[in-house]
């Protein structure tokens, strides 16, 4: 049986980034996925992710996604290839709402730079916004847009350089762990490693729930749009942008990417599905839905429809990460969901992953992400 340091399994945003790190310091490293990653099964696909400084979310996301930009910058000179464009972000909403008000929180919680734009500030400035009645701007010059796609190559192309074993089309089918260490088994045969780190995102939900987490997976649309005029939108023009449109509803608008199209996609609100069921398709009346919130928003989007994916987003009952060991073990780590804005973390969560194992502590403060504050306390762990 082959023997590791670390087995990560599943390879997509936080997988990829911890074997990326791991084999930098010179770990043996296996990575397993189910499928062949890059690929459009999960939650890292769809050309373009937001990066921002600010966090509505909670103002203790703003150091991560800080070591983030570091990490994605380290990233890129391995890799060679551009993977983050800062574009800006316009962040669009009542004044009290949740996007203005917690980004705005989280700004001046940790001294980022940010400036507020007026309902009237913001047309003229952005003629293609509808704001909607009170509505006003949140601009965050730091925040841009990641290439989820790019990012995952890149990082399994390093660990790989650096010695790591990828195997793809593998997935893990069980594990179990002893003083000794963890031995993985799949279909192609065993595997053993002093660590494991479970990172299958929307997979994760039948092992937390043994936990008693119960983790909701949530099928999300991606939708391109070819605007009839392109120029507004354009990279430098069109900041990246989200757009409460109702109390809690929110959806984010990219500039123009290699197709001429602006990505558009609802922030939550999806059916619940697992990864096993969902529905892949989309139907011409969910394209329709998208167009006719773009009419009241952002009509100069509403172009020819250029196509749709569907992407899982894999929530936790209070929509914040877990990053925590295994209660059974601390030889293995757990390293997901991050409840649908995760992406932007993903190398500085990739980076703790590899102290927490390597080191057995993590330099970023991850005490909010523990598994304790959401375990129902009659589960069984297994």
């Amino acid at each position: 049986m082959a023997t590791y340091d670390v087995i990560v399994a599943g390879l997509g945003a936080m997988g990829s980034a911890a074997a990326f790190f791991l084999a930098e310091r010179g770990a043996r490293v296996l990575g397993l996925d189910r499928f062949r990653p890059p690929h459009t099964q999960g939650s890292t696909h769809g050309g373009s992710r937001i990066i921002r400084e600010t966090a509505f979310e909670h103002p203790r996301y703003v150091p991560l996604v800080r070591r983030a930009y570091e990490c994605w910058r380290t990233i890129e000179r391995t890799a060679g290839r551009p993977l983050l464009q800062e574009t800006g972000g316009m962040f669009i909403g009542a004044a009290d709402g949740l996007v203005v008000r917690g980004s705005r929180e989280s700004g001046l919680a940790h001294g980022v730079p940010f400036e507020m734009f007026t309902m009237e500030e913001l047309v003229r400035r952005y003629p293609v916004y509808r704001p909607g009645d009170d509505a006003i701007g949140f601009f965050d010059p730091r925040a841009g847009v990641l290439a989820p796609e790019d990012c995952v190559a890149a990082c399994l192309d390093h660990a790989a350089a650096r010695g790591a074993a990828l195997r793809f089309d593998e997935p893990v089918e069980g594990w179990d762990v002893d003083a000794q260490g963890v031995t993985v088994v799949t279909a192609a045969g065993g595997y053993a490693a002093h660590h494991l780190i479970l990172a299958t995102g929307a997979w994760m939900q039948e092992p937390l729930a043994g936990l008693g987490v119960r983790a909701v997976v949530e099928r999300v649309l991606m939708h391109w749009f070819v605007p009839a005029d392109p120029a507004p939108f354009a990279p430098g023009e069109f900041p990246v942008s989200l757009i409460e449109y109702a109390p809690n509803e929110v959806f984010a608008a990219f500039p123009l990417d290699r197709e001429s199209a602006v990505k558009v996609t609802v922030h939550h609100g999806g059916d619940v599905t697992s990864a096993g069921t969902v529905r892949r398709t989309v139907s011409p009346a969910e394209v329709d839905a998208m167009r006719e919130l773009l009419v009241r928003r952002l009509p100069a989007a509403a172009g020819r429809h250029l196509r749709s994916a569907v992407c899982l987003y894999t929530n936790t009952p209070d929509g914040h990460f877990i990053i925590d060991f295994h209660p059974v073990s601390r030889r293995v780590l757990l390293a997901s969901p991050c409840s649908g804005f995760g992406f932007k973390f993903a190398s500085a969560v990739g980076e703790a992953l590899a102290e927490l194992v390597l080191d057995g502590q993590a330099r970023q403060d991850l005490a909010a992400f523990a598994l304790a504050r959401l375990r129902n306390p009659a589960a069984t762990p297994g």
